[in-house]
């Protein structure tokens, strides 16, 4: 016996030797554009690669095949194994995905070892309002050192600017913050 509306086991068999994948865990969205994928090498075209290369019946099959290379992790094993054997795509290599955004912590931290830096080599942090200090830091995508040095680049800090927003906005700094700054010669007034 089955619930109102759905299929009784024999038919779902049968349904099943037809297609296995006739009824996907995933949204039909994404097998959509599987098929319409499938479809543009099968009459002759390449594999679009790029967003707005080939877009058939709406659908932009290079920012599918792109988004699907970028977010291979989060396909299932099933989904992987269509997009590899069946449409031959490949999952992103990490220089092929983008660099993760800074959060506003990562972008305080920066400008704190910058006043850090100026403070070590100033002795005060009576920074000049159009100051620019250049430190350097690590480029790797998780941010954290330890990379011997082998994938750093040079920052520009406009240090002079950011330490002026920060006394301004003193009432509205963590206590910790101002800790931070007030360690290393921050004057508040």
């Amino acid at each position: 016996m089955s619930a109102a509306g759905a299929l009784p086991e024999e038919r779902r068999e049968q349904l099943e030797d037809i297609d296995p994948s006739w009824c996907p865990a995933w949204p039909v969205e994404w097998q959509r554009a599987f098929h319409l994928t499938r479809q543009h090498p099968d009459a002759g075209g390449e594999l679009p690669m790029s967003p707005g290369v080939v877009v058939h019946q709406g659908e932009d099959l290079g920012r599918w095949v792109r988004s699907v290379r970028l977010g291979w992790d989060k396909l299932t094993t099933v989904q992987q194994w269509m997009c590899e054997h069946i449409l031959g795509i490949q999952p992103a290599t990490e220089d092929e995905k983008p660099k993760p955004r800074r959060t506003q912590a990562d972008k305080w931290a920066m400008n704190y070892a910058a006043a850090k830096q100026y403070y070590q080599r100033e002795g005060h942090l009576r920074v000049p309002r159009k100051h620019i200090e250049r430190i350097i830091v690590a480029s790797g995508d998780d941010g954290r050192d330890g990379d011997n040095g082998a994938n750093q680049e040079e920052r520009q800090i406009r240090l002079g600017a950011w330490i002026s927003n920060q006394r301004s906005r003193a009432a509205t700094l963590s206590p910790e913050r101002i800790e931070q700054l007030s360690a290393i010669g921050m004057r508040w007034s």
